[in-house]
């Protein structure tokens, strides 16, 4: 497997550990940027019988073989259903998710790693390995597993089975157990420059790469994948009702928005409050440009206490906009909370 330019660096860090391989490895950082990519690479790698000078699998042998295949007999990926029918490129973050066909088919299938997943590990662990070599075990996005799947995993890490290694993906540290982040070895994938993922994107033949580029938070993939849906409009329903906050513009607009990605709102709120006080403060937009005149007059006009007040709502918002008890009502408390705190 191919990895993308940004992440050569990283993969040149990585294979400093090769000689004293960690039992758990968790990668993480911003979503949309390839990190479940990454970690099949690795994965790939680890299995190969005729690993290459700089840590890549040859692609050649039986064992890339089968990996490439799917069915390699010491390698399991676990991952929610939701993700099933999605490429891994998505790393699990919703801001990727593809065309409506695809959609549909994923719109009952769960979005938690359940703990059947998790047990369903045993067999594979207890047996002996295929090739006399490694046991590689894929997990992402770590924050999907659900509390009983986590306690599970947390089990298996504490006494981790001789010739087996995980490696997990993380959008977010703050999301996972704390005794799971103990034991981990955390390697940071981060963002790509500017600069390169923008020239990644022009090669891929993406019209207007720097505004979706901006728009996503400098995630390439994630760029692409809404660059390839060719739709802005449930971002432009929740920026126009954020330019011009009433009571009125966020109960018709919760209505409208109720089944995009709760997490994919809180993003696009997150950065539009960053661009409201960065440029309250600087004069300087860096997440939507298209949008500077609408910015320059909210900044101007909201006090920096309500503002800083409207950024401390949307943080801790994330937190809970994977589990909502009700789509709808997250909408309207977020888009009315921000009503107040900015008008």
């Amino acid at each position: 497997m191919s990895l993308y330019p940004w992440q050569a660096d990283a993969w040149a860090r990585l294979q400093q550990m090769r000689a004293r391989l960690p039992h758990a490895i968790l990668f993480h950082g911003p979503a949309g940027i390839g990190k479940s990519d990454f970690l099949e690479a690795f994965a790939q790698a680890l299995l190969c019988e005729n690993v290459q000078p700089d840590g890549h699998a040859c692609g050649q042998c039986a064992s890339c073989n089968w990996f490439v295949q799917g069915n390699h007999p010491d390698y399991r990926r676990v991952r929610p259903e939701a993700l099933e029918d999605e490429a891994p490129a998505a790393d699990g973050d919703d801001a990727g998710a593809g065309d409506g066909e695809k959609k549909s088919k994923t719109k009952t299938a769960s979005k938690d790693i359940k703990i059947e997943q998790v047990r369903a590990l045993a067999d594979f662990m207890n047996i002996s390995t295929h090739r006399q070599g490694l046991r590689v075990v894929v997990l992402y996005p770590a924050e999907a597993l659900n509390m009983p799947a986590s306690n599970a995993l947390l089990k298996t890490l504490e006494e981790p089975p001789p010739g087996t290694v995980f490696l997990l993906a993380s959008n977010g540290l703050d999301r996972l157990l704390p005794t799971i982040l103990s034991r981990c070895r955390k390697f940071a994938l981060p963002l790509p420059e500017h600069a390169q993922a923008l020239a990644w994107l022009q090669a891929q033949g993406v019209n207007d790469a720097d505004g979706w580029l901006r728009e996503q938070g400098g995630a390439p993939l994630a760029a692409l994948a809404q660059a390839e849906s060719g739709s802005r409009d449930e971002l432009d329903t929740l920026l126009q009702v954020l330019a011009q906050p009433s009571i009125d513009g966020a109960l018709r607009a919760a209505d409208k928005l109720s089944k995009t990605p709760l997490g994919s709102l809180v993003a696009w709120q997150q950065r539009w409050l960053y661009d409201v006080f960065s440029y309250k403060l600087s004069g300087v937009i860096r997440y939507y440009p298209r949008y500077q005149r609408e910015l320059a007059a909210l900044a101007g006009r909201v006090h920096t206490a309500k503002l800083m007040r409207a950024i401390k709502s949307a943080n801790e918002r994330r937190a809970v906009a994977d589990h909502p008890l009700s789509p709808k009502l997250f909408v309207e408390d977020m888009l009315l909370d921000y009503t107040a705190c900015c008008t």
